[in-house]
């Protein structure tokens, strides 16, 4: 799929992410690929999948899809190195998406030597997942394609919202011309469409659509409360 395509067929869609968490009954590629595919039934515009198996698992679908992985136990663990990268475009990912913000990374390279090296070895677009709008200034200057808001929240520098962070969206619309992917706490087409109205691009939502645990984990919730 041409890098222009995979941008034109994103904006204004939804990006739908399939992931489970390790030790999950549903972590397997096999079944990822399933949701993956009923989401494209019901119109979804991409697939953001986790995991090199996972990215495999779906790169033959009609869409573009958004590769990841997730390792380490530090701060930055989404796709957090060069060679992390080349295999996320190596599996079949259109685009890779890396962490985005000003954090070390695990290979001591910054972001935009990151970039650098991966337009060297792959065609792949590559989004950036950032957590402030001095992340997204500093990844479009590195030189990637899309700008997330995957991190808000998460990296400490700013409040972590109950739903999207819409304002983020607007500040980083503001101040820089790459196309937003909103994404983070995004549970219902409400939420979806806020984001698009603040400035997004596209959308990505995960939990809300492809993560049953959780899900149920509201309805119990609520549930409860009416019990007392």
């Amino acid at each position: 799929m041409r890098p222009d395509d995979v941008i034109d067929r994103l904006r204004g869609g939804l990006v739908v992410s399939c992931q489970a968490y390790p030790g999950e009954p549903m972590r397997d590629p096999r079944t990822m690929a399933q949701v993956a595919a009923s989401a494209l039934r019901g119109g979804a515009a991409g697939i953001r999948v986790q995991g090199i198996a996972d990215i495999r698992a779906v790169a033959d679908l009609p869409v573009p899809v958004i590769g990841l992985w997730k390792d380490g136990e530090g701060d930055v663990f989404i796709t957090p190195s060069l060679e992390h990268a080349i295999a996320v475009a190596d599996a079949g990912a259109d685009v890779v998406a890396i962490d985005g913000t000003r954090r070390p990374r695990a290979d001591g390279l910054t972001l935009a030597e990151t970039v650098r090296g991966l337009r060297e070895r792959t065609d792949a677009l590559i989004m950036a997942d950032c957590g402030s709008v001095d992340d997204a200034i500093a990844a479009e200057q590195a030189g990637v394609d899309i700008l997330g808001t995957t991190l808000s929240g998460y990296t400490g520098e700013r409040t972590r919202t109950d739903g999207p962070d819409l304002e983020l969206i607007r500040l980083i619309a503001e101040r820089c011309a790459l196309p937003i992917m909103a994404e983070g706490r995004i549970h219902t087409p409400a939420q979806a469409a806020a984001a698009l109205s603040a400035g997004a691009a596209s959308v990505c939502v995960g939990t809300a659509i492809t993560h049953p645990a959780s899900i149920t984990s509201w309805f119990v919730t609520e549930i409860e409360g009416i019990r007392r």
